[in-house]
């Protein structure tokens, strides 16, 4: 497998955003249509409270070309949860899923906390108009931290399979103070659940699934799984969990693993790789976020370059 990149389709920064939200259009995530692609994001505004961000999802409509903008929302798809709930400072990522006529939306929740900087659950919205705005399930997480999984549990990706509801999330293993002058650092790794209504899971309870290569101190975020050729391949990025935001040998790049079962995964970063950006281009330092979607016979993958999507997102095409 080869991936031809097609460069930065989405610059935020070119686009009137909805609720004050400035640059970021981060985690890309496709609803296709009949004749054009829904492609969510989350992207950033500031709380006047305090200076810190709060992350909104909005979504730019392109046709199918996957180069032309029709339009970008003008209100954000789903406010923020309400005080003290797990969605009440951010929704990132969103992941969308058509289901029974409704558009399906996984959401991940943010919330500050105090001795870290954040906790983050799942959450259910449901959209019964074409995708353009989505009202909760419930004011909770339909997936959140456990016995076993006690923190950041996030970045859930559904897949209705022979009739059975796949979630793909991440979970934390802990926090750690690497520096005793910086902030603490989290480590996270994929995990899996099932359901018979997209609602009530079924954890495979703290089971890593995905191999680490970094080491025990690797974090990985934001699976997508998809089948090519009877084949199921999930694309992921991964990190050092400590030294990444600045440091670009530490930073985000985009993994690979194939399963036969949809239990066992076996890893391959470098089949297929996906090459960084020649030296100052938007991809050069950093490749995360990625979602793989199909559209009108063609595999594509959309992905965050530099600075975690300030800039905006780009597109890849699988060679047949």
């Amino acid at each position: 497998m080869k991936w031809t990149k097609l460069g930065k389709i989405f610059d935020p920064g070119q686009h009137q955003l909805p609720n004050h939200c400035l640059q970021f259009a981060q985690s890309p995530q496709a609803l296709v249509c009949d004749d054009f692609v829904r492609i969510y994001f989350s992207t950033r505004a500031v709380d006047p409270a305090n200076g810190k961000y709060l992350s909104h999802i909005a979504y730019v409509d392109m046709r199918k070309n996957l180069r032309d903008v029709i339009g970008v929302s003008q209100q954000t798809v789903l406010p923020l949860g309400e005080l003290g709930c797990f969605d009440e400072h951010g929704i990132f990522p969103i992941n969308v899923l058509p289901h029974a006529g409704l558009v399906y939306a996984y959401t991940c929740g943010w919330n500050r906390r105090v001795s870290v900087s954040v906790d983050t659950a799942i959450g259910l919205a449901i959209s019964r108009d074409g995708g353009r705005t989505f009202t909760r399930h419930g004011s909770g997480p339909v997936l959140g931290p456990s016995l076993h999984e006690p923190c950041l549990v996030g970045d859930g990706f559904v897949k209705v399979i022979d009739g059975v509801f796949h979630m793909w999330y991440i979970f934390g293993t802990g926090w750690r103070r690497y520096d005793a002058a910086a902030a603490p650092d989290r480590t996270y790794k994929i995990g899996h659940a099932v359901s018979d209504d997209g609602i009530n899971w079924r954890k495979d309870e703290a089971r890593q699934i995905i191999a680490d290569v970094l080491g025990p101190d690797e974090s990985q975020a934001l699976p997508t799984v998809t089948e090519i050729d009877g084949r199921y391949h999930m694309f992921f990025c991964y990190r050092q969990s400590s030294d990444f935001r600045q440091n670009a040998a530490r930073g985000y790049r985009i993994g690979h693993a194939w399963s036969d079962d949809l239990s066992h995964w076996v890893r391959d970063d470098l089949s297929p790789a996906l090459p960084p950006g020649a030296a100052g281009q938007w991809d050069s330092d950093m490749q995360c976020y990625p979602h793989v979607f199909q559209c009108d016979g063609q595999t594509y993958l959309l992905y965050n370059g530099n600075q975690f999507g300030r800039d905006g997102f780009g597109l890849a095409v699988l060679e047949k």
